[in-house]
């Protein structure tokens, strides 16, 4: 068989659709979707270009999600080929977005077409819920996409976003949730000085260190059957003008919250700032969440989704909540269950990035089989 999907993840990693660009890319999928029947919209907010594309108008509603955005190649110095010249050796396919999250895009694609293909008059909907900003900030992509559907009353019944969930093997991982990310501007205000005269001063990263030890080796929770424990990390801290001889007047830290299920928002940032009352510090903290955790029980899709993976790929796969943020923590909100499944994510963000051409065709056919099992 022609890998079709090769050809078209080729297609799509060739176009440098950086955050928010998506270069064409969406038109790609138009233009082979809508000669089957789908249903194209656009949405574009600011810089972001989102596609909804749909074929049919029943229940229930099956929808393929994922980004056509990737961060930036790094230092292209250092690739042994082109980040956006879609390179085939040593029995993979290089490029930038090749395992994050072309291939899987291209799958949906040839899934999609195979799928309609054998039975045009399917019962059901299958869509492709698709955008531009997901490795960025994420406040014009698929967040904007679920709140317009929110707005015309739709819901989705099945959703299974592309991540590249595979750890180790192919097969061996689908993601049935994922944890929330809480992040902490912190500022702890000193009083500046020489560092000659310290009696005159007041250092704020003195004054800071034993609060961050404290929260460093805080437990959050221990986590649950699906949920690793919550984790707090520094992610950058400032303070000072530069010179050697002065005390700073402030320090700035950057913190961030990946948290479960056995948290909320709303604990966290009570536990913290009762340790910075507690440490009597002058401080203020600006918060943002960036996602609340998400979990799908299991159910006819992680049930679905596990057979069909093992039966592609002979792998039995786990089920677990690991990793970062993905656009499931959006989708969840009119969906009841979301998983995520793709090729192996080893090489994901780095230069480098490949995806090994024995994961291409098997992807599609993962989901064109989950198409089969969810709709007829």
């Amino acid at each position: 068989m022609k890998n079709e999907t090769l050809e078209l993840a080729k297609a799509l990693i060739a176009r440098k659709s950086v955050t928010p660009a998506d270069e064409g890319c969406q038109q790609l999928l138009i233009d082979r979707l809508t000669p089957l029947g789908f249903k194209a919209e656009s949405m574009v907010h600011g810089e972001v270009t989102n596609l909804w594309i749909r074929h049919g108008s029943g229940k229930p509603l099956v929808v393929l999600a994922g980004h056509t955005d990737v961060v930036a190649p790094g230092p292209v110095e250092k690739w042994h080929s082109d980040p956006f010249t879609p390179t085939v050796r040593e029995g993979k396919l290089y490029g930038r977005g090749a395992a994050d999250m072309k291939t899987a895009i291209a799958a949906f694609v040839t899934a999609a077409e195979r799928f309609v293909a054998a039975h045009p008059s399917h019962p059901g909907s299958v869509a492709l819920l698709v955008t531009s900003d997901e490795e960025g900030p994420a406040v014009d992509g698929t967040v904007r996409v679920v709140e317009a559907l929110k707005r015309r009353g739709e819901t989705i019944d099945y959703c299974i976003v592309g991540e590249p969930s595979s750890s180790q093997v192919f097969g061996d991982t689908i993601k049935n949730g994922r944890r929330g990310t809480l992040a902490g501007k912190l500022a702890v205000e000193g009083i500046q000085g020489h560092v000659a005269y310290a009696h005159r001063a007041k250092n704020p990263v003195h004054l800071a260190a034993p609060v961050i030890a404290e929260l460093v080796a805080t437990e959050w929770d221990r986590g649950n059957a699906f949920f690793p424990p919550t984790t707090f990390q520094v992610s950058n801290i400032h303070a000072g003008s530069g010179a050697q001889n002065i005390i700073p007047g402030q320090v700035r830290i950057d913190f961030n919250f990946r948290y479960s299920t056995e948290s909320t928002a709303e604990s966290l940032k009570a536990r913290v700032e009762a340790i910075l009352d507690r440490h009597g510090l002058d401080y203020s903290v600006d918060w943002i969440l960036g996602g609340k955790p998400f979990l799908t029980e299991r159910g006819k899709l992680v049930d679905t989704l596990s057979r069909v993976v093992k039966q592609v790929s002979g792998v039995t796969p786990e089920i677990n909540c690991t990793g970062g943020t993905s656009d499931g923590r959006f989708i969840i909100d009119i969906c009841p269950q979301v998983v995520e499944f793709g090729p192996v994510n080893r090489s994901i963000h780095k230069v480098n990035e490949a995806v090994a051409l024995e994961e291409i065709e098997p992807l599609a056919e993962v989901y064109r089989l989950a198409l089969e099992d969810l709709l007829l």
